[in-house]
């Protein structure tokens, strides 16, 4: 198996840990959707990132999409995923505000990055923000009730969001405005997978 794309990428980062927490070897290709557009272009034509190449050759992208798929793949790996049951939800629900806080950030790199000054349009960036608090804020009060493995899907959404965050719009959200989700972020970052798949600068 092939993954394509660079880990600044939040999403590939997440495919990136999980793969590795499953046990799964891998080919990992850093490359760019700006700088090898072409490149990526000839592997997959949406020039979408993550990417996998399965064994068999056939593309996969959209990182959710991607670990489900390896799950599945790994089927004797320690589960990274509560059962079917109440855990399970409350992991998806986690996970699903931290994918949403993880978009609103990479709107916002996107935004400052790409579009010139004198067409940034500050009302929308003010909405973006309000979405990306509201998501932290949400995960962070479920975290106080109960937080997930670090090493699961959720806790690894959750660290690889929130790291990507601070360090990319660290002037939008300050380090103790969500105590929780900096504590799992903090655990989770210290652990091998993690120290060994470091987000790029």
């Amino acid at each position: 198996m092939i993954l394509i794309g660079m880990l600044d990428s939040p999403y590939v980062r997440r495919v990136a840990i999980g793969m590795k927490v499953l046990g799964l070897q891998h080919e990992h290709r850093p490359l760019s959707v700006f700088s090898d557009f072409d490149h990526v272009q000839a592997i997959n034509p949406a020039v979408k990132v993550p990417t996998l190449v399965t064994g068999d050759g056939q593309v996969l992208m959209d990182s959710t999409l991607i670990l489900a798929y390896l799950e599945e793949l790994a089927a004797d790996a320690p589960r990274i995923r509560p059962e079917p049951g109440p855990a399970r939800l409350r992991a998806l629900c986690q996970t699903s505000y931290a994918l949403a806080a993880c978009d609103k950030a990479v709107q916002i790199v996107y935004e400052r990055r790409l579009r010139p000054q004198e067409k940034q349009h500050q009302p929308w960036l003010d909405r973006i923000q309000l979405q990306l608090h509201g998501a932290w804020r949400q995960l962070d009060a479920s975290l106080r009730e109960e937080a997930p493995d670090c090493l699961s899907i959720a806790g690894i959404t959750i660290a690889v969001a929130w790291s990507f965050a601070r360090q990319m719009v660290p002037d939008v959200m300050a380090a103790g405005d969500y105590p929780a989700v900096a504590a799992l972020t903090a655990l989770a970052e210290r652990q091998p997978v993690f120290l060994t798949t470091p987000m790029a600068g």
